[in-house]
């Protein structure tokens, strides 16, 4: 997995937006945070890197259960970045369910889709740890000029 330079830095980039999120976060966040390290790390697990064609089962299912993570605390949280989350997990999960139905995409736009889709629930997560982490200053000073 992490054999070229972009994975690396992909890797790099996903250890340093889960790391702000458990320091800066609230607790939205530091959820957020633990469930797309925990799904990095199953997706690392299950990961099938000979498989060229056809759908990736363990992968499809660890997606999966991201979404519904992703969904929950869209539901429970009253912030809106879950909700941007969810959508970019919906979209990996359903280039999973194309390759289930065997219209043959090529692997690389496959995997494009999934990298991306990643990319964009980081970017969500950064977004909404810098939005929590401001809203607390702001508390902060407002009750200090009290």
């Amino acid at each position: 997995m992490f054999d070229t330079l972009y994975s690396q830095i992909g890797a790099a980039l996903g250890v340093i937006v889960v790391t702000f999120a458990f320091l800066k976060g609230d607790e939205p966040e530091r959820v957020g945070g633990g469930a797309y390290a925990l799904g990095a790390l199953a997706s690392l697990l299950v990961q099938n890197d000979s498989q060229l064609y056809g759908p990736q089962w363990g992968l499809m299912i660890v997606e999966t259960v991201m979404l519904v993570a992703w969904a929950a605390l869209a539901w429970k949280s009253r912030r809106s970045w879950p909700i941007w989350a969810c959508a970019f997990q919906s979209v990996a999960v359903m280039s999973h369910i194309l390759t289930t139905t065997d219209m043959r995409p090529p692997i690389a736009a496959f995997y494009a889709v999934v990298n991306l889709a990643s990319y964009g629930v980081l970017l969500v997560l950064a977004l909404g740890v810098v939005q929590a982490w401001r809203d607390r200053r702001a508390a902060d000073w407002s009750s200090a000029l009290d």
